[in-house]
């Protein structure tokens, strides 16, 4: 099957399967990049998939799709689709994704690639096989203030970087009375705060300052029972990571220290992270996603000091979304602007990052975390 590369007016057929938060995010975004991007293709929601079929039929109507269905297989084979877009559970992503791509699809997932590092390989091996792009929807990777911390960096004005420090903690599982729930368990869910969060920090890692090479680090499963819903006086064990801190080494031979906690009170999005170079360095909280902190060894000491850079339209694409300054973007921009990024990439005028071949490399970090936590020690990606 061959895939035509659309100009800025063809349209592009577009199924999601899921409609959940992540669907609904997907869905929206595909409804505003054309009005918001202009020269992109224009996406046409053609099909949507779930498993209950009045609630499908009543979210294809919501969200503007065409056509519903209960059958993930039928629409990832569907003529009239050339994007297939995947916010199912995690556990699903490896046999719809690799289905899409040998039926000559884009694929469009949301992360984490899979529970384990042996289906992400699988994957991987599928899309270098495959006519289709892909993207996983680190979504994080395109937030305006981050893309001009890249551009800062890579115009040395903070000279040159020997240091990273990130950390990434919410709360949504901090009271140890929260019930048991699906995401606690190793079948269901894989890597707990590393699946869940610390693929995120990763991917921003990554993009800004490259692969991680080693990691010296360790996980803990903090509550380690939880009482069962309806049975307050039954627990059921939990199977995966509450937190993980490791130190490491990129490929380039800066140093960092990465964490990641689900059970930090009072975080909800904390993605905080500093970059230390020579002549400066750079601070960035996801909290305060619109702003970023520069501070440059320059001038007189007696005036030094951190300056905050409010994102307006002069950080692009913000300006695509708003003429003004200081009004703010939010998640669901990033996710327009990561689908106008794939739809560019469709058209071959961009590489799509971070595509299959990237997140195997924020997956080979996260569960090199069991292999270092039992050993003690450093180990190789």
């Amino acid at each position: 099957m061959d895939l035509v590369i659309p100009n800025a007016t063809d349209e592009i057929g577009v199924g999601i399967i899921g409609t959940g938060m992540m669907g609904k995010c997907h869905s929206l975004a595909f409804n505003a990049v054309k009005a918001t991007f202009g020269n992109v293709p224009h996406p046409r929601l053609e099909l949507l998939c779930d498993v209950e079929e009045q609630h499908v039929k009543e979210k294809a109507s919501e969200l503007g799709f065409a056509r519903h269905t209960t059958d993930w297989r039928s629409l990832v084979t569907d003529p009239d689709i050339q994007i297939v877009s995947i916010t199912t559970p995690n556990s699903c992503h490896p046999e719809m994704a690799i289905a899409a791509l040998e039926a000559g699809k884009h694929v469009y997932c949301e992360k984490p690639m899979a529970l384990t590092l042996e289906d992400a390989e699988a994957m991987t091996a599928a899309a270098r096989e495959a006519i289709g792009l892909t993207l996983l929807g680190y979504g994080f990777t395109k937030n305006p203030t981050v893309l001009h911390a890249k551009r800062l960096i890579e115009a040395g004005t903070i000279g040159r970087v020997f240091d990273f420090r990130g950390a990434i903690d919410e709360d949504y599982v901090a009271d140890s009375q929260l019930p048991w729930t699906w995401r606690l368990n190793k079948g269901s869910a894989g890597l707990g705060s590393l699946g869940d969060l610390m693929c995120h920090l990763v991917s921003l890692a990554h993009m800004l300052l490259g692969p991680i090479l080693e990691v010296s680090g360790l996980m803990e499963t903090v509550h380690k029972t939880r009482p069962v819903l309806g049975e307050p006086q039954r627990q059921q064990a939990v199977e995966n990571d509450d937190i993980a801190h490791a130190i490491v080494r990129f490929e380039t031979g800066v140093a960092g220290v990465i964490s990641s906690s689900r059970i930090a009170h009072g975080r909800k999005n904390g993605i905080r992270i500093e970059i230390h170079g020579s002549q400066g360095m750079i601070a960035f909280d996801q909290e305060r996603m619109n702003e970023l902190q520069l501070y440059t060894a320059d001038g007189s000491r007696e005036i030094s000091g951190f300056r905050t850079i409010l994102t307006g339209p002069q950080h692009w694409p913000y300006g695509l979304f708003c003429p003004m300054p200081g009004h703010s973007l939010g998640y669901n921009e990033l996710k327009v602007i990561e689908v106008a990024h794939f739809l560019r990439a469709v058209r071959g005028l961009e590489k799509p990052f971070p595509n299959f071949e990237d997140g195997l490399r924020i997956e080979r970090v996260i569960h090199s975390f069991p292999r270092t936590a039992q050993k003690r020690s450093w180990v190789t990606v």
